[in-house]
């Protein structure tokens, strides 16, 4: 486990998947959700080389079909330490022999954790190590604490997003995507939460790639998150339905889950990215804690 600490925060990151697992603040208050596997068993998966289901679990490309679990490989592999110092950590997955009968690219998966005074900033760089067309999808799943210091419930706590205004929500026909029939989700006004928002899955707003700030708070303290984004086209908001799960996920996304209607491609897959050869994408989050 890799600890990070400045005089605010102390943070904890699992070379396991590259998983940040804690964040405390002075007072002991823990932000992370802790894994319990009564309602998820996990704290903040990365989500690549996709986000979301394929369809059966398969897809085919170049004539040849393979198969991978929701979200991807990239949570449950050892990530190598490239760099580490007191506030911040890179960490650098490659493609191996496991990987390559999933997914047939060659890659260079960096995540980058980088504590400053009460922020902490993720950074994402995905290279394609080889001369050939390479696709991939990428996300972020990292679960709060609700409530985050023992006061209140769960629907003490609501989501204000910046700027405000009625987003696209993409709905999901669990556990696919279904982006030919939008809906819209006021956010003029902040989101109150309750476990039946959920009742279909994550809500998922389309930010068309527009600098976007989610923020958890309550009515009892001053505690809350505050989750800034610049480039994801998309973000999940979700909690497991029907438990009655004491945590809140908000997930950007590069990517989306299979379509209803996917053909099962690669090369017509949803929302999904392309780096020529030897090309680097580059995209992250930062999590303001207050």
């Amino acid at each position: 486990m890799i600890t990070l600490k400045n005089q605010y925060l102390t943070v904890l990151v699992n070379e396991f998947g590259a998983e940040l697992t804690s964040v405390k603040a002075e007072d002991g208050s823990e932000y992370v959700w802790q894994a319990d596997p009564t309602y998820w068993k996990r704290h903040a998966p990365v989500l690549f080389p996709i986000v979301g289901r394929l369809k059966d679990n398969q897809y085919s490309y170049q004539g040849n079909t393979y198969e991978m679990t929701q979200h991807g490989f990239a949570r449950d592999n050892q990530f190598q330490i490239e760099d580490h110092q007191e506030t911040s950590v890179t960490l650098l997955l490659t493609e191996n022999a496991e990987t390559l009968t999933k997914y047939p690219f060659k890659f260079q998966l960096r995540v980058r954790f980088e504590l400053k005074d009460h922020e902490l900033g993720v950074r994402f760089s995905v290279k394609n190590s080889s001369d050939k067309s390479m696709l991939f999808s990428l996300g972020a799943h990292p679960g709060f604490n609700v409530p985050f210091a023992g006061e209140g419930g769960f629907n003490d706590y609501f989501i204000r997003v910046a700027p405000k205004k009625a987003y696209q929500r993409i709905p999901l026909k669990p556990p696919y995507s279904d982006p030919n029939d939008l809906q819209e989700l006021d956010f003029t006004k902040p989101l109150a939460l309750n476990h039946d928002l959920f009742d279909s899955d994550a809500l998922v707003l389309d930010l068309k790639g527009q600098q976007t700030t989610l923020m958890l708070a309550n009515t009892h303290n001053d505690h809350g998150i505050a989750l800034s984004l610049k480039d994801a086209p998309y973000v999940g908001v979700w909690s497991p339905y029907p438990k009655q799960a004491p945590f809140i996920c908000i997930e950007p996304w590069w990517g989306l889950a299979d379509t209803v209607d996917a053909d099962g491609k690669l090369e017509d897959k949803f929302a999904i990215n392309r780096l020529s050869g030897e090309q680097q994408f580059d995209a992250g989050y930062q999590i303001g804690f207050f």
